[in-house]
């Protein structure tokens, strides 16, 4: 059975309402609120979405009953558990309940009424129930009561009229108010206080210390109020000074006008002068800016005096003026140009890149020579960790310049290379401009790195910005649109680096002259390895007392089984892991290294994470070996074709890119308009289907180079005669059979050395391109030169056809073979089966699976 007990009612309640008729339950329905505390006579809204208490609060409101709401201590966590909630609430009135279109949320509109503490909690679903305490309202009081009431009264006063946001019927009420009770409640409810100190506020039953307690934060925040007044007053007063400041100026100004007193030398000279504006002008007689630059300084230093201090104008142009103030007008790096230092800089830093230095030789000399060596734009371009950036430090080393980077990549903003105009707020020059004051000199090694990866979009295209800046016949005007003041860029020293230069627009490649850097070969990389990677690793993870070295086959080993790139980086990250294992043991074991042989590698850096791919272990039908470039220096692929029943169909298979399947298209096409030639049946293309496979088909293939490695596989299948192991190819080729030539013939040939290919066809046309490469990179390979497709067919293919049903027995027997050795594990046979010349050649080179 519910009890009820009718509470104090008071004034808030709507008109017509009898307070009587509302009924406190002991048996109470309970609302978690999160972040806030209701006190009487606040009417707040509440949100709920459960559907049994949306029902509960129409009934409570329809019957004229209160409810209880009651603050979280922790707003992040649940209710239950029930910890969680404090033990003293308000109970209010619902006077709405307004719900949603789902019918599942609700939105209900409660005043508060009086306070509680909860005793015990009766019901947890579907809706929390709690029976509780009413706390009694305080009594009148005494005289001392009665006085700190009026105390509270006088600040609520006050701090409205400092600004505090209370309504003005509010403060007529409070005036008449002489229940404790009610006044503390009123002020709780505008007290700018967290929620843990209304709670407590809330919780307090004693009338006179609630009371002392409220005045203690209404002190508090008078203090607040009256200094942010002050504030406010002093901020006012300034602006009035300056207005007044800024009148008198331009009363100066027209008595000068009347006397007919120049701007300088007349009889109000400094009145008009701020202490900055003649600082600025030393400034600008001492920048030794160009005539026409100078006098735009004045003028905007003349413009700047009429300016109010405290307008946001004056601090715009006052930085304008700074920035032409900084500027290296006529700053030069004091270097003095010797080529035989420099030789000496660059071998010391990089190990072979002999073409490279030689180019940059030559510049220096030209510079030696003509003391107004003009600007020059040069463009690395190669694969990531070869050595770009480090090589345009060597570069500004050797000229004795100071060496300015900046990274364009992901660029997207015209205004990052050509600054933003001045009417934008917060505008700066670009990048040029803003480097060039960093260095403060007109001629240092500006380095734009990742030019390839420059993008664009609706804020304009930085790549055209760029055009202006890298022409040596333009750049000597180069003009920012922040500074808007043309800037002489001839003579720094550009140099821009590239991954690829597919991406660069062809109008900026023709202002710079390309220089490719190849991928290190395996002997330059043991030389780095050896004469930079180790010594600076050894530094780095503080060996250098405790030094040990490592065997030239011991880093072979590290760069051919744990690293794969044309680069140095993850070779010099190899090495590193090493030293800091070895640097473990020292430390924890007190165990001393002082070699490293290969043997020792796989113990510090784990299983070996790369294959290369060798050869075939035999001369098979359909299967022919071809070459491939690689931004980590190039691989060996096979090209696998085969025939079956079928339609005329050709699937190609591999992750093939479109050149490639054209290659593959165009192959068949010569194989099938030249059947008569290599005597094969016009019926069996009638009644087959071809299929040409290119292993692992994760990785993308493309390109034409491989057309006469596939016309080698198809013409071999439908010949049934076997391609020869130790050959490899590269070429591209047409419908007439002749053979074009083809790119990166270096990192080719590195990777049939390193497969250990016997011989090489070429295209004939390739011929000229030997004179760039090593000989000792040629010794133990043969090269063969092809203009067409039958010398090659000559030389790859082994004259003699091998049937089907042969091929077909061999592969049966292998099968049986290895079903017998997985149902036999424990016995060892001895079987006689066709082995090649030469040993299997273990796999290496490429990314484990």
């Amino acid at each position: 059975m519910i009890r009820f007990i009718y509470c104090p009612m008071n004034d808030i309640f709507p008109q017509g309402v009898d307070p009587k008729n509302y009924k406190l339950p002991l048996d109470l329905i309970l609302i978690p609120l999160k972040d806030l505390v209701v006190f009487p006579s606040m009417v707040v809204t509440v949100y709920v979405r459960n559907e049994q208490l949306i029902q509960a609060l129409s009934d409570a409101s329809a019957k004229q009953e209160l409810i209880g709401v009651v603050a979280q201590k922790d707003s992040r966590k649940p209710v239950p558990p029930l910890d969680n909630l404090f033990d003293v609430g308000t109970s209010v009135a619902v006077l709405q309940v307004i719900k949603g279109g789902n019918g599942r949320d609700a939105m209900a509109l409660v005043e508060g009424i009086s306070r509680f503490r909860i005793k015990e909690i009766t019901q947890q679903s579907p809706f929390l129930k709690a029976s509780i305490d009413p706390i009694k309202a305080a009594e009148k009081g005494d005289l001392v009561l009665q006085a700190t009431l009026q105390e509270l009264k006088e600040h609520i006063r006050k701090s409205a009229s400092w600004g505090k946001p209370i309504p003005l019927e509010v403060l007529s009420q409070l005036e008449a108010m002489e229940d404790l009770d009610e006044v503390a409640d009123i002020t709780c409810s505008f007290l700018s206080i967290d929620m843990k100190k209304k709670q407590e506020l809330l919780s307090i039953v004693d009338p006179g210390e609630r009371i002392k307690k409220i005045l203690e934060y209404m002190r508090k925040e008078l203090e607040l109020l009256k200094l942010r007044k002050k504030i406010h007053t002093d901020i006012s007063q300034e602006l009035n000074k300056h207005e007044r400041d800024y009148l008198l100026r331009q009363e100066i100004k027209a008595i000068k006008k009347e006397l007919g007193d120049g701007e300088e030398g007349g009889l109000f000279e400094g009145l008009t002068d701020h202490e900055d504006t003649k600082e600025l002008k030393a400034r600008i007689k001492a920048a030794e800016m160009p005539k026409d630059v100078e006098k735009i300084a004045n003028q905007e230093l003349e413009r700047l005096k009429k300016i109010p201090t405290i307008s946001p104008e004056y601090t715009v142009s006052r930085t304008y003026i700074e920035w032409l103030c900084d500027m290296p007008w006529n700053k030069s790096c004091p270097s003095k140009v010797d080529v035989k230092k420099a030789r000496k800089i660059l071998d010391e830093d990089h190990y072979g890149l002999e073409k490279i230095k030689e180019r940059i030789l030559e510049f220096l000399a030209v510079c030696q020579l003509n003391s107004k060596c003009g600007a020059t734009i040069l463009c690395f371009v190669g694969p990531p960790g070869v050595g770009k950036t480090s090589l345009g430090q060597s570069i500004a080393r050797a000229l004795g310049r100071k060496f300015v980077h900046t990274s364009l990549g992901g660029v997207r903003d015209e205004a990052d290379i050509r600054g933003h105009r001045r009417t934008y707020v917060g505008a700066l020059p670009g990048r040029i401009i803003q480097s060039l004051k960093r260095a403060n000199c007109n001629d240092p090694v500006f380095m734009l790195d990742e030019i390839d990866k420059l993008s664009k979009d609706i804020q304009g295209d930085p790549a055209s910005a760029l055009l202006e800046t890298l022409d040596p016949e333009q750049n000597f005007a180069f003009t920012d649109h922040y500074l808007d003041v043309p800037f002489d860029l001839s003579k720094v020293f550009f140099i821009t680096t590239a991954n690829v230069l597919d991406t660069i627009p062809p109008a900026l490649l023709d202002r710079m002259e390309v220089i490719e850097l190849p991928g290190y070969t395996e002997e330059e990389k043991l030389q780095i390895a050896k004469k930079y990677l180790l010594p600076r690793q050894l530094a780095f993870n503080g060996l250098e007392k405790h030094k040990f070295k490592m065997s030239d086959a011991a880093l072979l080993q590290i760069i051919r089984y744990y690293t794969y790139e044309a680069g140095l980086r993850e070779l010099e990250r190899q090495i590193g892991a090493l030293c800091r294992k070895i640097a473990k043991d020292l430390i924890e074991k007190n165990k001393r290294i002082t070699i490293i042989e290969a043997k020792n590698v796989q113990k510090y850096l784990g299983v070996e994470q790369n294959y290369f791919e060798g050869a075939q272990e035999e001369d098979m039908v359909g299967v022919a070996t071809g070459l491939a470039w690689t931004p980590y220096g190039g691989d060996i692929i096979f090209i696998e074709a085969t025939r079956m029943k079928g339609s005329k169909n050709l699937i190609l298979t591999g992750s093939l890119g479109d050149v490639m399947q054209e290659s593959a298209r165009a192959a068949l096409s010569y194989v099938r308009s030249n059947a008569a030639k290599f005597k094969i049946s016009d019926s069996l293309f009638e009644r087959s289907d071809i299929h040409i496979h290119v292993p692992e088909g994760a990785t993308p293939k493309d390109g034409p180079s491989a057309g006469i490695t596939i016309c080698t596989a198809l013409i071999s299948l439908l010949t049934r005669q076997k391609v020869r192991r130790d050959v490899a190819m590269t070429g591209e080729v047409t419908l007439t059979g002749r053979i074009l030539p083809i790119g990166g013939l270096k990192e080719k040939i590195l990777a049939a050395k390193r497969a250990r290919i016997k011989t090489i066809i070429i295209p004939e046309k390739n011929r000229k391109d030997l004179a760039e490469i090593p000989k000792r990179l040629r010794k133990g390979i043969t090269l063969e030169f092809a203009a067409t497709l039958d010398e090659v067919i000559k030389i790859a293919i082994i004259p003699g056809k091998v049937s089907e049903k042969a091929t077909l027995k061999k592969q049966q027997k292998e099968k049986e073979i290895h079903e017998m050795m997985k149902k036999k594990k424990s016995i060892v046979t001895v079987v006689p089966i066709p082995i090649s010349e030469k040993k299997p050649i273990p796999h290496e080179g490429k990314k484990r699976k």
